[in-house]
């Protein structure tokens, strides 16, 4: 984890990190793939955990007014269970083939959005059932691969709330989320002194970048917020899926 590329993927990773926790959940998931593209990738998924949860700290201030309570609620337990369910498999369940699911669900609910009829929809009411669901997926692929935002969206996009709860209900479910995986993370050798010391010099270009998130999102109109996290959601899961492919026919 040395030399100009290494540093240039690095800082850049975590600013995309940074401006995930100010309120932009699908950017934030750009960070392993970019730094994917210098290391191995679960080593750079266990480098930007922490960088994850120190970014955390800064979105939570930022958005400490602004969540959705009931939406929480019904998502942090299944995401704990999800998180719990991807330790007990972490052996057993190939991470090309989450991948590629998780792509293909958001691919799917991305087209559906982008390609309805343009109109008033009627928001959704925050069900406890479904929520449970899609809480443990989110949690079980974000354990495996950081890709939680996909199956986040598919429950909360259409629950009708405005840009800023939605950025900090996302903010703060996935702050909960990431500090729930240290432990994990920590027990399977995915977290290290080196790690964290590299965590630390990000960190700076991770807080700057939260802060810029947020007010990218305030800037935003909210027509304009929930197309750009749509296409951002398709376009990443695309990705997903492309890589979920490649790795499984390269095993």
């Amino acid at each position: 984890m040395e030399g100009w590329a290494f540093w240039v993927a690095a800082v850049t990773a975590s600013m995309l990190v940074g401006m995930g926790k100010g309120g932009l959940p699908a950017v934030g998931m750009l960070g392993v793939p970019v730094l994917a593209l210098v290391i191995n990738p679960v080593t750079a998924a266990g480098l930007l955990l922490p960088v994850y949860v120190l970014s955390d700290m800064f979105g939570l201030y930022a958005y400490r007014h602004a969540f959705d309570r009931r939406v929480l609620a019904i998502l942090v337990p299944g995401m704990v269970a999800g998180v719990v369910f991807g330790w007990a498999t972490a052996t057993l369940v190939p991470t090309w083939a989450v991948t590629a699911l998780v792509g293909a669900i958001g691919v799917v609910f991305a087209l559906n959005l982008l390609l309805r009829r343009r109109g008033p929809v009627q928001p959704r009411a925050a069900r406890v059932g479904p929520g449970l669901f899609w809480g443990a997926v989110t949690g079980f692929t974000s354990f495996v691969s950081h890709s939680g935002a996909p199956p986040y969206q598919v429950y909360t996009l259409p629950l009708g709330m405005t840009k800023v709860v939605f950025a900090g209900t996302s903010t703060i479910a996935f702050a909960i989320l990431n500090a729930v995986k240290l432990v994990p993370y920590w027990h399977l050798g995915q977290l290290s002194p080196a790690n964290l010391k590299v965590a630390v010099v990000l960190m700076p270009a991770a807080a700057l970048a939260v802060y810029a998130g947020v007010k990218l999102v305030k800037w935003l109109p909210e027509a304009a917020f929930f197309r750009f996290v749509t296409w951002a959601l398709l376009i990443l899961s695309v990705k997903l899926v492309w890589d979920g492919v490649s790795g499984g026919v390269g095993a």
